[in-house]
């Protein structure tokens, strides 16, 4: 087994609370869905989220997987003029026997413009 990073990025409609839950939620279920892994092989978290979402924590919203020991933290991504609006990102860190490459990022609901290399 390796620590290997995993990387997502998913696009809310609105600032809302239920909506960062769902957007979220559908984030991580699908990461772990893609890669074979249940919340057990989870070790942290780190959340980014553009400064114009102020509704809810991204990490609050994942708590609704359970992850109630898995380190979550989140961060305020860089206000850069002409970025993509209401983006939550993520990277977490798991422990699995995939090799690198294979590993499948996931970017969701318009996030996949930002990484046209990896989105699926």
């Amino acid at each position: 087994m390796a620590v290997r990073a995993l990387r997502g990025a998913t696009c809310l409609i609105a600032d809302d609370r239920d909506e960062m839950h769902d957007a979220v939620v559908e984030l991580l279920s699908e990461l772990l869905e893609r890669n074979a892994m249940t919340t057990e092989d989870l070790i942290s978290i780190v959340f980014t989220a553009t400064p114009d979402l102020h509704s809810e924590f991204p990490a609050a919203a994942a708590r609704r997987l359970g992850l109630g020991d898995v380190p979550l933290i989140c961060a305020q991504e860089l206000d850069v003029t002409g970025a993509l609006p209401r983006v939550v990102r993520v990277m977490v860190h798991a422990d699995t026997g995939l090799a690198r490459a294979q590993i499948v990022h996931v970017y969701l609901r318009g996030a996949e413009v930002l990484r046209k290399d990896l989105a699926q």
